[in-house]
């Protein structure tokens, strides 16, 4: 008969099923996630200056679209998306000189960096609406 050998005793690999989610892990997830659709965003830049410089009918295009109640939505999403990965940067740009490293203080500047992001959307499109005469 075949001997039947035992399993050896090592210690697993910590795993998401082990791991609570935390602020700092869920922004540096969402940090990753948002650098990729600002490339995106990007083209919607590009195709702006693109039809700025086309002339009136490329531009007319343009702002039919970016007009448009989910014209708007997209750009609103593009400049909480620049906010939050700018805030973000800078957050770890302060770890990087090693600043705000223990924990709580590495929650309150993850915090700050949130709740700057969507303040400053919000403070963007006030300026946005208020000079379209709308506020």
């Amino acid at each position: 008969m075949a001997e039947q050998r035992q399993a050896a005793e090592r210690p697993l690999s910590p795993h998401l099923q082990i791991y609570r989610v935390t602020i700092t892990m869920a922004m540096s997830i969402l940090h990753r996630i948002v650098g990729v659709a600002l490339y995106a965003g990007t083209a919607l830049v590009a195709w702006w200056l693109i039809a700025a410089a086309a002339g009136p009918e490329a531009y007319a295009l343009f702002q039919s679209v970016a007009g448009h109640w989910f014209g708007q939505l997209v750009l609103f999403g593009f400049t909480w998306a620049f906010l939050h990965h700018l805030f973000g940067g800078i957050r770890y740009l302060l770890w990087d000189e090693i600043v705000a490293t223990s924990p709580k203080a590495a929650d309150t500047i993850t915090w700050i960096a949130v709740i700057s992001a969507l303040a400053g959307t919000v403070l963007v499109w006030a300026i946005v609406f208020s000079m379209r005469g709308v506020i």
